[in-house]
């Protein structure tokens, strides 16, 4: 008996982590009669109030013509109560010894609420019989790494210089990769070793960047950089400039707050700007303000204002105009 929770904000990746999970636990047997998937559909028959008896009653069901029986939870999510959840909990303390249970922690397609995070009364059950938990959507660097993962595990080997275009061109969508391999692998054949010349015209769009890869380029005054990451946030990312400024306002605000403040290091820059967890983010803060000093910071401030009032219409600019121009300016600060 195994118990496996995946969780994730990306569809794509999500999908293609509950795949390996089956192939994995299916192996060669007949997926048609071993496995039974279940979705929002199934809690809620009849518009009745969703539960998870489906669910754990698939999970009691005995095998027929196999001898285990692999049972998903799609869609879970949606159920962000202790009371919603007891009787997966009351499951767990005594599963079925047949039955392989793969848990996927998700959001229900067209949902535009954010996604919950697993009840504790779950997650202490979940650990108590050892499920194996995939995070298939990390974030930041966990995202990049599972980008290099992807491309390490591949059949064809990436050059240095197509590895680097792929991971560009990509950025933070890494849920297209497996299609894109798939597609230089039915070309070149397995084995193959491809070049940035050979991976090129199956990249298409350049895909969403996550937003520090904006501020990074800002901050190190790579003007030209800079603009590309803002085109990828509000064109493949589809932020809305007021969006994207406010990301922008944050970042200096830190940078503002630590301005004169005293902080010695990142941990007392941390401390003071009330942040938790990783202090990273706080040693950026810190030396973008000792790095641009209190002139240049009262700079990016006053253009960071002025962009805010002509997006909101003090301006007949168009937007993105106005955004690759504040851009430029905060970039060239940085220099």
């Amino acid at each position: 008996m195994s118990v496996r929770l995946i969780k994730g904000d990306d569809p794509s990746l999500v999908s293609q982590a509950v795949q390996t999970a089956l192939t994995e636990l299916v192996g060669d047997a007949d997926r048609t009669l071993m496995v039974e998937e279940l979705t929002e559909a199934n809690y809620a028959p009849d518009d009745a109030e969703p539960d998870l008896t489906a669910l754990v009653t698939a999970a009691h069901t005995p095998p027929f013509l196999t001898e285990r029986r692999v049972v998903v939870g799609r869609h879970l999510a949606r159920f962000s109560r202790k009371e919603q959840v007891l009787g997966l909990v009351d499951y767990l303390d005594d599963p079925a010894p047949t039955t392989d249970l793969v848990l996927v922690w998700e959001k229900a397609p067209g949902s535009n609420t954010k996604m919950s995070a697993v009840p504790k009364a779950l997650k202490d059950a979940l650990k108590k019989v050892g499920a194996l938990e995939v995070d298939a959507a990390p974030k930041g660097k966990g995202r990049r790494m599972l980008l290099e993962a992807k491309l390490a595990e591949a059949p064809i080997r990436f050059e240095a210089g197509a590895r680097k275009r792929l991971t560009d061109v990509v950025g933070d969508d890494v849920g297209r990769v497996d299609a894109i391999v798939a597609a230089l692998v039915s070309t070149f054949g397995d084995g193959a070793a491809v070049s940035a010349n050979d991976v090129e015209p199956f990249l298409g769009q350049a895909s969403d960047v996550p937003p520090w890869e904006l501020t990074d380029a800002i901050d190190s005054g790579d003007i030209n950089l800079a603009l590309e990451r803002m085109h990828r946030m509000t064109r493949a990312g589809d932020r809305h400039g007021l969006a994207l400024l406010a990301t922008l306002h944050n970042h200096y605000q830190r940078a503002l707050a630590l301005d004169g403040a005293g902080a010695a290091d990142e941990k007392a820059a941390a401390a003071h700007l009330g942040m938790t967890g990783s202090t990273f983010p706080a040693k950026k803060a810190l030396t973008l303000s000792r790095r641009l000093g209190s002139a240049r910071i009262r700079q990016a401030i006053t253009l960071l204002a002025a962009a805010d009032l002509d997006l909101r219409g003090n301006s007949a600019i168009p937007g993105e105009a106005l955004l690759e121009v504040l851009v430029a300016r905060l970039a060239r600060l940085s220099r």
